[in-house]
């Protein structure tokens, strides 16, 4: 099983390849998205990390508030997305 993570906080410039070297430090990671604005493409400063269990618990304890980037992670498990109306 694999477990998807809220990595909030980052810097603007971190890059899914510091992200992903980051994280494997503790378990077998899986995909990284860092999410961008849709009309400037600019990051929005969070994204998400899918991992294994063991790793992703290790990830959470040992990576959430700690610096990167001379920002403080916020490091979670990812709620699922809630449906959004319309309207």
């Amino acid at each position: 099983m694999s477990k998807k993570l809220y990595v909030g906080n980052l810097s603007w410039s971190a890059t899914e390849s510091e992200v992903r070297a980051a994280f494997e430090a503790y378990g077998t990671v899986t995909s990284v998205n860092l999410v961008e604005d849709r009309e400037t493409g600019r990051a929005r400063g969070f994204g998400f990390v899918e991992m294994d269990d063991a790793g992703a618990e290790e990830a959470i304890r040992n990576l959430d508030g700690r610096d990167f980037g001379g920002r403080n992670l916020k490091v979670n498990e990812a709620k699922p997305r809630e449906q959004r109306s319309r309207w």
